[in-house]
């Protein structure tokens, strides 16, 4: 079992940034991709960003390409999402999540999920 706990959401104004940071306890988080989704209201979850069990490979949607950056610390078992210049349509639940993983990359599907933190950008 992995537990995970999101922080860093808030309200923002449109333009401005937040970092959202995902604290892993219960197994060793180097062992494990970690990937953020997010969701808002009547829409489906959709996958913002991931990143692999080393750092070394990192993934975006297409539409925060640039301006969301995925991070993560091994020796803190926490990882980051830096989201700059923040859209008032990105607002929504996010979501990070954990993989398994025996190489670099990042699986399809993850194993365990957070809670969530919510963001509100204004406009």
């Amino acid at each position: 079992q992995v537990q995970l706990v999101e922080s860093g959401g808030g309200l923002v104004q449109a333009g401005g940034s937040l970092r959202l940071a995902c604290a892993a306890s219960g197994r060793t988080f180097s062992s494990y991709a970690v990937g953020w989704f997010r969701q808002a209201p009547g829409k489906e979850r959709e996958f913002v960003a991931a990143i692999s069990r080393s750092g070394g490979n990192t993934y975006y949607r297409d539409s925060v390409q640039g301006r969301f950056t995925i991070s993560r610390d091994n020796a803190k078992n926490t990882a980051y999402l830096q989201m700059n210049s923040l859209k008032p349509e990105e607002a929504a639940v996010y979501y990070c999540a954990v993989a398994w993983t025996n190489s670099d990359y990042v699986p399809s599907s993850f194993d365990y999920w957070g809670q969530g933190t919510q963001v509100t950008v204004s406009s």
